[in-house]
């Protein structure tokens, strides 16, 4: 078995593929041009996000397995062409659900209690304590779009907290001990924090927008460690201005390149706003990004492919 690596990952996958009798080849520079050129020769391909495999791609890997996609979601792959071909596809939500969650939590709570602009004052001189008053979570509901392995995270991490939880889903049945599923109309109805976990879907691209927004009969908090294009920013910076919407943590933005790996090269004037929005808390697509997810992702994907051809 012949195994292509387009992304760098932890050094575990390279030395767990070599013990099971894999062939590993690295190539973190080619262009997708010149690797669909040698891609027939190879078994199996392990990559994150730096270009898309698409239908031309896999024609021309005639001889492909098994793709690992070292991370929570498979939009970058055309995943019916795929499977029409036989090939196996895994991806590790299972490795870095907990650090989502984690971070969602960190987000939600450094928004209620000003937490970035205490510090950003303090360490200029300012001492305000009364512009710094915060706001609890206990008494809070807190509704989860997406109940799947990241909102179940989320869901969990909540649990020492008085708050109560709901969760939507398109697939019925997911809600569990940790928060009870609802449709979409008590969510909009009751939520004070609405935190997305949803992969990106033509379902779920531009999901909140002004409409889904006002459709909310308080205001409300929002997180998002899913995928930016969820959220139509322009949309976002009206509710954030007229207080619909009360903070916001993103973790992922609309612009972000498809690679993840690099901020676009054009800064809009939404994002311009939420750049110097005291109520807005941004991080580089780093949720799921921990020393322990590193590790977890790699091996969920070793293990996978390991039960599918060992």
């Amino acid at each position: 078995m012949k195994v292509l690596h387009l992304d760098t990952n932890h050094p575990l996958l390279l030395e767990q593929f070599a013990q099971l009798g894999f062939e590993n080849h690295e190539d973190y520079t080619s262009t997708k041009e010149e690797v669909e050129k040698n891609i027939h020769n190879y078994n199996g391909i392990i990559i994150r996000s730096r270009f898309t495999i698409d239908q031309q791609f896999l024609d021309k890997a005639t001889n492909l397995k098994f793709i690992g996609r070292v991370g929570a979601g498979l939009e970058n792959i055309d995943t019916q062409y795929a499977k029409d071909k036989g090939i196996f596809m895994a991806s590790a939500p299972e490795g870095n659900r907990n650090a989502v969650g984690e971070h969602a939590l960190g987000m939600l709570l450094s928004l209620m209690n000003k937490l970035t602009k205490a510090n950003r004052e303090v360490k200029k001189g300012k001492w305000d304590r009364e512009g710094n008053r915060g706001v609890e979570l206990d008494g809070k509901i807190v509704g989860i779009v997406g109940y799947g392995n990241m909102g179940k995270a989320f869901a969990k991490k909540l649990r020492g907290f008085d708050v109560e939880v709901i969760c939507y889903d398109i697939v019925g049945g997911v809600g569990d001990e940790n928060a009870r599923q609802v449709g979409i109309m008590e969510l909009k109805q009751r939520s004070d924090v609405l935190s997305l976990h949803v992969p990106q879907t033509d379902l779920t691209t531009g999901m909140v927008n002004s409409e889904f927004i006002n459709g909310f009969h308080k205001p409300f908090w929002l997180l998002n460690t899913a995928r930016g294009k969820c959220v139509v920013t322009e949309d976002l910076v009206v509710a954030l201005k007229s207080g619909k919407v009360l903070g916001a943590g993103l973790d992922v933005l609309e612009y972000e390149k498809k690679s993840f790996e690099n901020m676009f090269v054009q800064k809009p004037k939404a994002f311009k706003y939420l750049r110097k929005a005291k109520n807005v808390l941004l991080t580089p697509h780093v949720a799921g990004w921990t020393v322990e997810s590193h590790e977890k992702l790699a091996q969920t994907i070793v293990d996978k492919v390991k039960a599918r051809f060992c």
